[in-house]
């Protein structure tokens, strides 16, 4: 009798279970983000193609060759250099070690200026600069290359950041100095100091210039966020690091002007301004680009020939990655769309959640 009168209660139970596991499994599946190939073209036989000057022009710099490209997959410009060569989206210029009067062009190839002075021309996406002999002093440029003002010094630059209005630039002796973009006056210099070697090794500023974020000195490195407070900078933050980092390396804010991305020996850290919080990405190799789009944000890292693109999220998570070999590559964006450059080839490749 008492096996009898125990069955209805496991019937139920097994029902219970039933429309638990039925109910658990009919949630949706969680959105995923999905990389579609797009279409791909070879830079090493094409067919250089004409459009429309305004139409949108994407820049890539693989081996000794340098150009542009559409959202389509038309090689707009292609050029091959001997020595050296810089670009961005608006221009390029190819030089030598000697470069002096050094002719650059635009992104539809037409010619733009002549950087009189001699040193090596750098394009800071539309802003002009060239770096003096001696690499302890820079030259910004007006768009037709004449010197707009000079910044003159005798320690060697280590690292160096410009956005519309303000150009950083760290040095050998642990210092950085911001300075204005408009008359070249140094709105601040200071040393964040901290370590038994000063040296500046990565180093960016906020787009409105109130934020200077670096990774400074051996023996005792360390990551430092500061906030201008009247002619003062004062630290908000800082992490000393483990082990140090024998080269330069990236540290950026990214387009929110909250976040702070840096590469240090053990990963990435994400620094939310914000939040006030640090969340670590186990990324181990050198990264070497950083790209946005509107919520995502994509890194190019690179181990002896492996090269890896990752994809961070606006909540700071690593959503996914694809790695391959190369001897040279290179990442951008436009829209929700990655171009990927490998070797003689550019890939257009769709980023969807679904």
């Amino acid at each position: 009798m008492k096996n009898k009168k125990g069955i209805p209660f496991f019937l139920l139970f097994a029902v219970l279970i039933t429309i638990v596991y039925i109910a658990l499994a009919a949630k949706p599946l969680t959105e995923e983000f999905q990389f579609t190939p797009i279409w791909k073209i070879n830079i090493s036989a094409p067919i250089t193609q004409t459009v429309e000057k305004d139409k949108k022009k994407l820049a890539f710099h693989l081996g000794q060759s340098v150009g542009y490209f559409s959202e389509d997959g038309e090689i707009t410009l292609l050029k091959s250099f001997p020595a050296k060569a810089d670009i961005s989206d608006y221009y390029f210029a190819i030089y030598n070690s000697g470069a002096k009067n050094t002719e650059f062009f635009n992104n539809n190839g037409e010619i733009a200026g002549y950087i009189k002075a001699e040193g090596f021309p750098y394009f800071a996406e539309q802003i002009i600069y060239v770096f003096l002999p001696g690499g302890c002093s820079f030259s910004k440029c007006t768009q037709t290359g004449d010197i707009q003002w000079t910044y003159e010094g005798t320690i060697p630059i280590t690292a160096f950041a410009a956005n519309d209005n303000h150009t950083a630039a760290g040095f050998a002796d642990g210092t950085i100095k911001v300075l204005n973009n408009a008359d070249g006056q140094t709105e601040v210099n200071f040393a964040p100091g901290g370590s038994d070697y000063p040296v500046i090794l990565g180093l960016d500023i906020s787009p409105d210039g109130k934020y200077v974020a670096s990774i400074s000195g051996h023996k005792k490195q360390r990551f430092v966020l500061s906030r201008r407070e009247g002619n003062q900078q004062k630290i908000i933050y800082h992490k000393f690091f483990e082990n140090d980092l024998p080269y330069r390396t990236i540290v950026r804010f990214c387009k929110d002007s909250r976040r702070i991305l840096y590469n240090f020996p053990q990963g990435l850290d994400i620094y939310d301004i914000e939040d006030k919080k640090s969340k670590f990405i186990g990324i181990k190799d050198k990264i070497i680009s950083v790209k946005e789009t509107d919520d995502m944000i994509f890194l190019l890292s690179k181990e002896k020939k492996k090269y890896t693109v990752s994809l961070v999220d606006s909540t700071n998570t690593l959503e996914g990655s694809f790695s391959f070999t190369a001897e040279s590559a290179f990442i951008n964006t436009y829209d929700n769309n990655l171009y990927v450059g490998r070797d003689n080839s550019i890939s257009r490749i769709k980023v969807s959640k679904e």
